[in-house]
């Protein structure tokens, strides 16, 4: 698997996203993956707001979640079936503003994804929206899917043996979070101005259909679920 972070300028609110990207990418190919960071993504959709105070944050933080819950550092919460530290609203690299989250990452790389489809002629071709998160009980953060479209989000291998001929009873691979972990370390948190990439050659099953809650587990089932039903 091969992935290149590319630079750009600063993206503007409101700009045309189609257009800065194609400016910036490389030659792409069939069966290549378009990476973007969530942050232009939403700022295309114009979902700013000037910062006042830490006061109004925590509400729009409130606002954006599901579930909110106040830590020493950060609000817990839960967006879209993610865990995540203040709902994504976030103001490094803001410019005196609060960035949010675009309002729907899966539409937003479908669009993406049929866009440059059909521009160049594509058939399997993949779009990942990404965000950095925190992981518990490990320091620095990791990439996160947002949204994607054109790949299967999850690797199955339940009832598949092992090399022991042993079958799988609960394995499977969250495949969009990985591609989105490794793009996101060549992207840079910084000031490195790379909001794009393209990864080649990655392990992937590419569909015309992506089903949004591939990767969505319901509380009760997961095995975080115990330590969420403690939280009141």
């Amino acid at each position: 698997m091969k992935i290149k972070a590319i630079k750009t300028r600063v993206f503007k609110p409101k700009e045309n996203l189609f257009l800065f990207v194609e400016k910036y990418l490389p030659k792409i190919s069939e069966k290549s993956i378009l990476i973007i960071t969530s942050k232009i993504v939403a700022l295309a959709e114009g979902r700013l707001v000037k910062y006042i105070d830490e006061k109004s944050k925590a509400k729009i933080i409130k606002a954006e979640s599901e579930f909110t819950l106040k830590t020493k550092y950060v609000f817990l919460t839960i967006k879209d079936g993610i865990v995540m530290a203040n709902a994504g609203v976030d103001e490094s690299n803001a410019d005196g503003n609060i960035i949010l989250l675009p309002n729907d990452s899966f539409k937003a790389a479908a669009q993406i994804r049929k866009y440059f489809c059909h521009k160049y002629k594509f058939k399997n071709f993949g779009v990942i929206i990404t965000d950095s998160r925190c992981l518990p009980l490990r320091a620095g953060i990791t990439g996160v899917a947002l949204g994607y479209a054109g790949f299967k989000g999850l690797k199955n291998y339940q009832g598949k043996p092992d090399i022991f001929k042993r079958p799988f009873k609960y394995s499977r691979v969250d495949v969009a979070d990985s591609l989105a972990t490794a793009a996101v370390l060549e992207m840079g948190e910084g000031d490195e101005r790379k909001p794009l990439a393209i990864i080649n050659e990655a392990p992937v099953e590419y569909t015309n259909r992506t089903n949004k809650n591939e990767l969505k587990i319901d509380i009760k089932e997961d095995i975080y679920g115990p330590l969420f039903r403690k939280i009141k």
